[in-house]
């Protein structure tokens, strides 16, 4: 008995030297990849173009209007795309929570999959129907009306609303089912009219979730690239002129883009601090014992509820539509005609099989590793908590509310260079997917952590089984359900990525999302749609797959 309590202490003590290990291995990993990184970045941008130390390009961004209005630009749209997104998002979460909506599950599987597609492939589909050359273009001007452009403000904010209105609802869908009736119901018994207890009572009490759901909004619209790119024109914003000083071919100035990203975090971060403190201020607690009663409306209301639902669905589905239809059809150049084939995939297959090729095995690599990273840094950070897991918590959450074009310089700023040179290989955009996306997995492995009970792991300990074991054998398969949602949304944001593979790319390193961008670019609008067409198919394959495995349950955001 001595012998084997003697083994147990041995086992334990090599448990906690794992874990340590795990710890300062994760906590160098981001020191390499993240903290060095951005601070190459911020040295940077403290140099003039040779390379000696100066403040000029933070004097040019504040003096010259074409740095400082693209950052006045970024804050108009994503302000813009916040409160349209709410104004849309959160009556619908409303609607479909409290009232008998028809085919409630097919409006939810729609919502989540225009969110799970590259904002980029809205721009494209919109240009296709209220472009110059547009289809609902030609027919307006056909009976003399003018079709209002798809370019610039309008446009962005527009593409934006109806691809990021599904984090309003998704996130005030769950709040409004969790809200206990009994505190609605006091309000009714008070003599409050509907309108009023759902402003003074009902939208206070969510407040938390809508200002998340907002900051997410507003930091993905700052941080997407590609709509502002394809349809902004004159109207800039700071991803787009952060890679037009990158990556210029007339010469653009290194040092003022990473001035502009320097700008774009500072940004992001106050952003992010504001968010907090009102979440603070607002944060309520609620038993949940009685969940919201699911009513039925007058057939009337019960109409026009359901037609705003399915004409909100339709419009963030249009893309789709559009994308998967014109795959099919020939093209002359820029122009569709009016006959089916399978010609443009016929190209694509011929032509780009290696950025489909690419796409998915980088994809595969970072996803191994996230879920690997993911479950071991979740549980230190849950179930060893101690200050220094707190902070490789916080940095490992950095990077999610970072431009994916700013992460792109970073890595190129700062491993362009001996000792360690990456720029141009695959290891550099499995790294950038990797650190981007892995917020994902450890979000979703931690949050189910917190919900298994320390006492299944303590009772496997007292059974005789060592620490380490009862992880990977108890705690890591219950974990897997978490595991699982996180790993499906970190893979279908991943083949979708752009903004910092456009940064990292070559010849040999393309994926799908840069050729579906540059093909848009170049008015190949057919090979464009089929590979547009191959990344919606995947994401709709990777959604019910999830639905199969998971029993139903929803993707965690």
């Amino acid at each position: 008995m001595e012998k084997k309590r003697k083994k147990q202490k041995f086992d334990f003590r090599n448990s906690l030297n794992f874990w340590n290990y795990i710890s300062v291995g994760s906590f160098i990993l981001l020191f390499i990849f993240l903290i060095y990184p951005f601070s190459s970045l911020f040295m940077e941008s403290l140099r003039n173009k040779e390379g000696a130390f100066s403040l000029e390009t933070y004097f040019n961004f504040f003096k010259l209007p074409y740095y400082f209005n693209t950052l006045k630009n970024s804050f108009i749209v994503c302000t813009l795309a916040t409160i349209f997104s709410v104004l849309v998002g959160l009556p619908m979460a409303y609607i479909t929570s409290r009232f008998h909506i028809a085919g409630k599950k097919f409006i939810n599987l729609m919502v989540i999959l225009s969110l799970l597609s590259p904002p980029f492939i809205g721009a494209y589909a919109w240009i296709i129907l209220l472009g110059r050359n547009g289809l609902i273009t030609n027919i307006l001007g056909a009976i003399g009306i003018t079709a209002p452009t798809i370019y610039g403000l309008g446009g962005i904010i527009f593409i934006f609303t109806l691809k990021f209105f599904p984090y309003v609802y998704l996130y005030a869908s769950g709040a409004l089912s969790s809200i206990d009736a009994s505190l609605e119901e006091a309000g009714e018994n008070l003599g409050m009219s509907s309108f009023k207890r759902i402003m003074t009572i009902t939208f206070p009490l969510i407040l938390p979730t809508i200002t998340s759901a907002a900051l997410l909004v507003f930091m993905t619209s700052l941080a997407d690239f590609g709509t502002p790119m394809l349809i902004g024109e004159g109207f800039k914003t700071l991803p787009v002129v952060v890679y037009d000083e990158f990556m210029s071919e007339l010469g653009g100035n290194a040092a003022m883009a990473s001035t502009l990203s320097v700008i774009i975090v500072v940004f992001s971060l106050s952003v992010l601090f504001i968010q907090k403190k009102v979440v603070e201020k607002r944060s309520y607690m609620m038993s949940s014992l009685r969940p919201p009663e699911v009513k039925e409306l007058p057939k009337g209301k019960k109409f026009l509820a359901t037609a705003f639902c399915y004409i909100i669905v339709f419009l963030a589905m249009v893309q789709q539509i559009v994308v998967i239809t014109t795959s099919f059809m020939k093209t002359r150049g820029p122009i569709f005609l009016k006959e089916f084939s399978l010609d443009n995939y016929s190209l694509v297959m011929n032509r780009l099989s290696l950025n489909i090729r690419n796409t998915f095995v980088y994809a595969v690599i970072a996803l191994a590793v996230m879920i690997i990273l993911g479950i071991l840094v979740a549980y230190i950070i849950v179930r060893r908590r101690s200050k220094f897991n707190s902070l490789l918590d916080t940095l490992i959450m950095f990077p999610y509310v970072i431009p994916g074009s700013v992460l792109g310089i970073t890595l190129l700023v700062a491993f362009n260079k001996q000792p360690l040179v990456l720029s141009g290989t695959a290891a550099i955009i499995i790294i950038a997917y990797i650190i981007r996306k892995l917020p994902y997995t450890v979000r979703s492995s931690a949050s189910i952590l917190y919900q298994i009970d320390p006492s299944i792991e303590e009772a496997s300990i007292n059974l005789g089984v060592s620490p380490m074991k009862t992880f990977f054998k108890v705690t890591a398969v219950m974990m897997a359900p978490g595991v699982f949602s996180g790993a499906i949304l970190s893979w279908i944001t991943t083949i979708n990525e752009l903004s910092s593979t456009v940064i990292l790319y070559t010849g040999r390193t393309s994926t799908i999302s840069v050729a579906v961008y540059t093909e848009v670019v170049r008015a190949s609008f057919g090979t464009a749609a089929a590979l547009a067409s191959i990344l919606t198919l995947t994401t709709i394959i990777s959604i019910m797959v999830f639905n199969k495995v998971s029993g139903g349950r929803s993707i965690s955001l």
